[in-house]
């Protein structure tokens, strides 16, 4: 499933499309959405925001498409007046005079007006976006002391979208590596050098995924490209320690980890 990285890559490709451009079409499969469609057309979608793994598309008459991907959702850009052959199922179109943008398969769709964005089920219990600018050292390292968050284990909280969103299974795993922690660890009982590693390594792995991920090693970028240190590399040694990394489950899903450094 796509983290929050990929989730913002796809919204800055989205916008690069559409963004600014009046829509000369909308369209909606849900028959309780259809009375936007005229109020849309005509209108510019004037940016697109990510929360985790949630989009909220921005028009400019104030009112804003909420979606969510869940396992199945896709969006697609299309030039103007294409419709692609798909066995998914169309849900949104949005098209201007050049391109369309078109959401596939998922079933969380709301339109919602500014005031309604903080009674969103979804909005309302996410925690601060993991690509916000505004998420600070502190306010990470607060977020894991604090008493909602300090007494479970790493390797669980790192899944958890009310903690942080964005995170994912991937993320959690580069990030407990490059901390050197352990994922059954409690957060609250974390050593100040710990803590501070951790925090920083929860702003710093999804940054560099969102900035670098894909990109062809240069001389710009050379030493900050993102890469997988242990995700997908059981029975390789750690870079660090030469120690053999493991896979093991945790919160049902597959976790990658050195079990000699994240101590």
């Amino acid at each position: 499933m796509p983290e929050g990285p990929e989730i913002r890559r796809a919204a800055d490709n989205l916008e690069q499309a559409v963004a600014g451009r009046p829509l000369t079409d909308v369209w909606f499969a849900y028959e309780t959405l259809k009375p936007f469609e005229e109020m849309l057309a005509g209108k510019t979608i004037e940016r697109i925001e990510t929360r985790g793994k949630a989009m909220l598309t921005h028009f400019s008459n104030g009112l804003t498409l909420y979606t969510h991907n869940q396992l199945y959702g896709v969006w697609r850009i299309v030039e103007a007046g294409n419709l692609p052959k798909s066995n998914r199922i169309l849900r949104v179109r949005l098209e201007t005079a050049d391109k369309a943008i078109l959401l596939y398969s998922a079933s969380d769709i709301e339109i919602l007006e500014q005031s309604q964005l903080d009674q969103q089920p979804f909005l309302q219990r996410v925690g601060p976006d993991v690509l916000d600018s505004s998420l600070t050292l502190e306010r990470v390292k607060t977020r894991i002391l604090s008493t909602k968050f300090r007494r479970r284990q790493l390797g669980t909280l790192l899944l958890d979208q009310s903690f942080i969103a964005g995170l994912g299974n991937y993320l959690r795993a580069e990030i407990l590596w490059e901390a050197r922690v352990s994922p059954l660890h409690h957060a609250g009982g974390l050593a100040d050098d710990a803590l501070e590693r951790l925090a920083q390594a929860i702003l710093d792995i999804p940054r560099i995924s969102y900035q670098t991920r894909g990109k062809v090693d240069d001389s710009k970028h050379h030493g900050t490209l993102f890469r997988f240190h242990v995700y997908h590399r059981a029975g390789e040694p750690c870079e660090r320690c030469l120690n053999m990394i493991e896979k093991t489950t945790l919160s049902s899903r597959p976790f990658y980890w050195c079990p000699h450094c994240q101590k």
